[in-house]
């Protein structure tokens, strides 16, 4: 009789869904000190999630109160899309995407909104960036960055590749603009983890394109709030060709960031030849820092060029001195996997881009040397942008 109630009962359960549950088996039951454990996590997630969600909106809002009170002009939107299968791989830093708004000059404006005038004057006391004469913007972003071994088939942990990862963030940045010279300074916020929803991603986008599915993202980085601070500072060094004539100009680049997230500094050269050059400052992947496409100039090409497409090509190189970078070092208050990082390394890129009336279109082809020492190929990755300036 008891071992037919004893059947009964688990065939009861197991109509309920209990027998797939994992932690309800073996060593992982839910008694005891686990059960504490398991429901300090869940609130945690939970907590994690209602701070993420409030903060987005919060970042949103702001740039549509920006925009809302701003009579006149409204900024410059720009969105990027980066993946290794442009390039025709699957590995290492995989996708990337990110949506920029950036609002107009502060000083021109904030006569037209209160919040504007706010920030101008908040803007003011940061160091490196409060130039007088200069223009003033602020630059809002939401991201998503994935990052997984070379073979994504495997559901082992692979102790010589680099971690699962994927990280989603917001920026606010505050940047300064002349002719010549351009100074950006940025706060990022993010969450590294399953809840940023990397897994997620990638399994529905590899569904949708039959890609490999990946099955190693039980072995991913841990749930972290990253905080990090950037600065970019931009110099326009050589121009040749006047406005609306062909010409060359060389940028050079120089920053660095610090934190939990990020730690380490950088420095680049791009060169780009065309007719009609915007007067921006380059083009450039996904990066930490503030984003270059806005218009400050009223002899930019995009504002006097309404029917007849410009074209440039560019090329850059980048190198960095890295100290710490959390999706190879792994967690920074929890025990992850992690890999050995190299401390110097570089990038290539070269690329078109295509400028009709107030939008910019560009593709570029990004070689990027190796990122830790157990690294068998070198990162190879297209990255798009589109902006548009209204």
């Amino acid at each position: 009789m008891k071992a037919a109630v004893s059947k009964i009962a688990i065939l009861s359960n197991q109509d309920r869904g209990f027998e797939s549950h994992p932690l309800r088996h073996g060593k992982g039951k839910l008694s005891g000190p686990h059960m504490g454990t398991h429901i300090r996590k869940e609130s945690f997630a939970m907590k994690l999630k209602t701070f993420i969600f409030i903060t987005l909106m919060g970042s949103l809002s702001l740039m549509a109160l920006a925009q809302a009170e701003n009579g006149k002009k409204s900024g410059t939107f720009s969105f990027y899309l980066e993946n290794d299968l442009f390039a025709g791989t699957d590995r290492y830093y995989t996708s990337g995407v990110k949506l920029t708004w950036i609002s107009p000059d502060l000083m021109d404006n904030q006569k037209n909104s209160r919040l504007l005038k706010w920030i101008h004057s908040l803007s003011k006391k940061f160091p490196f960036i409060n130039k007088p004469g200069f223009h003033h913007a602020i630059s809002i972003s939401i991201g998503h960055n994935i990052y997984t071994p070379e073979d994504i088939e495997r559901s082992d942990l692979i102790m010589e590749d680099r971690p699962y990862a994927g990280i989603s963030y917001i920026g606010i940045g505050f940047n300064s603009q002349s002719n010549r010279r351009m100074s950006s300074l940025e706060f990022c916020l993010g969450i590294v983890g399953q809840h940023s929803y990397g897994e997620k991603y990638q399994k529905i986008l590899h569904k949708l394109i039959n890609a490999d599915y990946p099955r190693g993202w039980d072995n991913q980085l841990k749930d972290e709030l990253v905080l990090g601070i950037n600065y970019d500072q931009k110099w326009r060094l050589l121009q040749s060709g006047k406005e609306r004539d062909f010409g060359y100009e060389l940028i050079t680049h120089m920053g660095g960031g610090l934190g939990n997230l990020y730690t380490g500094a950088t420095a680049g050269i791009e060169v780009r030849i065309g007719k009609d050059l915007p007067n921006d400052f380059g083009s450039f992947p996904i990066h930490p820092g503030g984003d270059s496409n806005a218009i400050f100039s009223k002899e930019d090409s995009r504002l006097y060029c309404h029917s007849r497409p410009r074209i440039h090509a560019f090329a850059a190189v980048n190198v960095n001195a890295v100290v710490r970078d959390i999706f190879l070092d792994g967690n920074t208050f929890q025990d992850s996997h992690s890999v050995e990082k190299n401390s110097f390394t570089g990038d290539i890129m070269v690329g078109v881009a295509l400028a009709v009336n107030r939008f910019k279109i560009s593709y570029a082809y990004v070689y990027r040397t190796k990122r830790f020492k157990t690294q068998r190929k070198p990162q190879v990755f297209g990255s798009i942008n589109i902006s548009f300036s209204y």
